[in-house]
């Protein structure tokens, strides 16, 4: 493995996706985005056929990206289909309260986001990050039929549209802080939604299998694919996923009125979706349990009274992990309640919407069978690395 350095990650810093930059910027040239984003409405499961009316330039663009890559081992997508109705429900709170915190608690892709998401529906990031992920893990996200493919394509051209339109309109200071969602941001996107929820389980106390917890990762690793990111640059395993993240972490995080607002939306989204107001603490306390003191510090996250309980949830989910390794029946009913549970907050969400993931054609403020996987071979996190 080829260490990661300041000078390989600046260089990262620069690259964008020239697939999808070249399609964006030749739809928006010739004033194509509108009737793009409206046909591909009718563009929601992979291998229905291409509406008529499609730019040239879309449909050839749809064609190349409709299968993914070659290099996939089937085995292991399955066996992170597996984890994933495992855990469902610790993966939803991961990428809720550790996942979505890390974004903010960099201050230029917390910048990123607030000028090119809808203030006024705070909730859209995590629909679509909850959705995204739904999609993924279904047992034919890859086959004709799914819902993923076309999520996967959309979402990046949505990401080149962001750079094309940032860059246009002078909006993003690319000396300083190098293109709009670049190669080393993407990689960064990905551990954050992959090493990072692994993470986070481990932090909760959830028991995982070294196997579940790589083929995790391998999924993510596909999607990074599929999302335009530099496969000669992106980390192949675990070990070098955390040279990546703790040299990219400590190269970028940072408190930021930016990050502190979308930290204050996502809480109080939570605490809506939340029944009642006692627990509503519980959101401000799990993501300074999963982020730690400074980074939760740097997003404002109120210290709360719960904070000492939360750091009991390892022991008692330690407990109903026991149950579910040693019942067929309690793991059965433990699945069952995360999948529930998973499901209500997406539709929470969503308010019974469908993210489109549509091209904007300019940027506003406002743009507004037994899934038991055996726990054999207990994964621990990678040791962080030594940053100089």
């Amino acid at each position: 493995m080829t260490p990661y350095t300041e000078a390989s990650l600046n260089a990262l810093r620069h690259s964008g996706d020239e697939l999808a930059d070249a399609v964006v910027a030749t739809l928006i040239e010739r004033g194509e985005v509108g009737r793009f984003n409206t046909l591909m409405r009718h563009v929601s499961t992979a291998g229905s056929p291409l509406p008529d009316g499609l730019p040239d330039v879309a449909r050839e663009y749809l064609r190349a990206t409709a299968t993914p890559p070659a290099w996939v081992d089937w085995t292991e997508m399955e066996k992170a289909r597996l984890f994933f109705i495992d855990n469902n429900v610790h993966i939803s709170t991961a990428l809720s309260f550790a996942s979505m915190p890390a974004c903010y608690v960099v201050p230029h892709v917390a910048k990123l986001l607030s000028a090119t998401h809808g203030l006024s529906y705070p909730s859209k990031r995590m629909a679509e990050t909850g959705q995204f992920t739904v999609y993924l893990m279904q047992p034919d996200a890859f086959d004709a039929g799914s819902r993923f493919i076309p999520a996967a394509q959309k979402v990046r051209l949505l990401h080149a549209s962001i750079r094309h339109h940032l860059a246009r309109e002078n909006a993003w200071d690319t000396g300083a802080l190098g293109t709009p969602i670049c190669q080393e941001d993407m990689i960064g996107g990905q551990m954050f939604f992959s090493l990072l929820v692994l993470d986070s389980l481990h932090r909760l106390g959830v028991h995982m299998s070294a196997e579940g917890a790589e083929a995790y990762f391998y999924a993510w690793r596909v999607v990074g694919a599929m999302l335009g990111v530099d496969q000669d640059a992106v980390p192949k395993s675990l070990e070098e996923a955390r040279q990546f993240l703790d040299l990219y972490m400590v190269r970028h995080m940072g408190p930021s009125p930016e990050g502190a607002h979308l930290t204050r939306q996502l809480i109080d989204l939570y605490e809506e979706v939340v029944p009642g107001t006692l627990f509503d603490p519980v959101v401000s306390a799990l993501i300074r349990h999963l982020v730690g003191d400074t980074c939760a510090d740097w997003l404002q996250v109120p210290r709360t009274a719960w904070d000492s309980l939360v750091k009991a949830l390892p022991h008692l989910l330690g407990v109903l992990e026991t149950i579910e390794d040693r019942s067929p029946l309690g793991a059965w009913a433990l699945d069952r309640l995360g999948h529930l549970t998973a499901v209500l907050e997406l539709s929470s969400l969503t308010r019974g919407r469908v993210m489109q993931y549509a091209i904007p054609e300019q940027l506003k403020k406002d743009f507004g069978v037994d899934g038991h996987v055996p726990r054999t071979h207990r994964w621990t996190p990678p040791a962080p690395t030594v940053v100089s």
